[in-house]
C-alpha cells in the first residue's frame, strides 16, 4: 500500500513541477508591447506570422484627430471612411500594428458591454479591433471602448480588402 501511495505522489509531483516550469518559462518569455508610461496607450507592432498571404502594399491608416480610416495600396488611396474611435476614457491605442485575426462575426464583451454578432471584426492589438457597428450611427465622433467602429457596409468592404498581416497605423 505504501509503494502505491509513494508512486502516486511522485507522479503528482512530476505533473506539478512540469506545470510550474511552464508557468515560469511563460512569465520570463513574455514582454509587454507597451512603451512609455504604464498608463500609456501607445504600443509597438506585434509579431505576425511571416507566411501571411497579405499583399504587402495594402495598409490601413487610422487618423484619430480626423476620425477617419484610409485604406492604401502603396501610396495610392483606395478608400476613406469616417470612423468612431475610442472615447477619452477608453482610447484607441496609437502605434503600428498588424491585423492578427479576422472574424465574420464575433461577440465582444467588456466591463460594461456585451455585444453579439459584431460584424467584420479584424483584431489588430490585444482586444482592439476594426469592426462594423450596427448599434450606433455616430461615425466621426469618438464613442467606442477603444475599437475602431465603421458602418457595416464599409466594414464589409474593408474586411474583404484586408487580410491577416495587413499593417495598421494608428495616429492622432
Amino acid at each position: 500500500m505504501q509503494t502505491w501511495i509513494r508512486s502516486g505522489g511522485i507522479r503528482s509531483s512530476g505533473t506539478f513541477f512540469t506545470g510550474l516550469a511552464l508557468i515560469v518559462v511563460t512569465l520570463f518569455s513574455w514582454s509587454s508591447p507597451l512603451t512609455g508610461t504604464p498608463n500609456s496607450t501607445t504600443a509597438t507592432a506585434t509579431s505576425v506570422d511571416q507566411n501571411s498571404t497579405n499583399n504587402i502594399n495594402h495598409w490601413i491608416e487610422i487618423d484619430l484627430s480626423e476620425q477617419r480610416l484610409r485604406a492604401w495600396e502603396g501610396n495610392k488611396l483606395v478608400n476613406s471612411y469616417r470612423i468612431s474611435g475610442g472615447k477619452r476614457s477608453t482610447p484607441t491605442p496609437i502605434g503600428r500594428f498588424r491585423i492578427n485575426s479576422k472574424y465574420r462575426t464575433h461577440r465582444m464583451r467588456g466591463r460594461d458591454y456585451n455585444i453579439p454578432d459584431v460584424p467584420y471584426t479584424m483584431y489588430f492589438y490585444r482586444g482592439y479591433a476594426i469592426h462594423g457597428a450596427y448599434w450606433h450611427k455616430r461615425f466621426g465622433t469618438p464613442v467606442s471602448h477603444g475599437c475602431v467602429n465603421l458602418p457595416v457596409k464599409q466594414a464589409h468592404d474593408l474586411y474583404n480588402w484586408a487580410s491577416t498581416g495587413t499593417l495598421v497605423v494608428v495616429h492622432k
